[in-house]
């Protein structure tokens, strides 16, 4: 089995009202992406819903554990999937946004962290 870099990540409209969870092995390519979707056709939910604003993200090697762990979250609560950005991202800090990534000190997911069981 071939090792890769794999995603879920979690967005919110500017407003922090929306979550969105997905995954993805290009992160930066997925936030431009559902950047310029909610500024022009608005063809997907994010696009639809501006969330475009990465608050919480978790890195897999293999798609199959990411697709997994994509799917747990997406069950979850609202209240739940708030706790888990909390508890990553205190702040809810727009971590794609270059103003904050200027100011530095963001949120870095520990490879081989696991919040989770199988």
């Amino acid at each position: 089995m071939r090792y890769h870099n794999y995603f879920i990540y979690i967005t919110t409209n500017p407003q922090k009202k929306v979550l969105y969870t997905g995954v993805t092995n290009d992160l930066e390519r997925r936030m431009l992406e559902h950047r310029a979707d909610s500024l022009s056709t608005k063809s997907s939910f994010a696009g639809k819903y501006y969330c475009y604003n990465l608050v919480y993200y978790e890195y897999y090697s293999h798609i199959e554990w990411a697709i997994i762990r994509e799917k747990q979250i997406k069950g979850y609560k609202r209240s739940k999937k708030e706790d888990l950005i909390s508890k990553f991202n205190p702040h809810w800090r727009f971590l794609n946004d270059p103003v904050e990534i200027e100011k530095g000190d963001l949120p870095v997911w520990i490879i081989g962290e696991e919040p989770w069981d199988f």
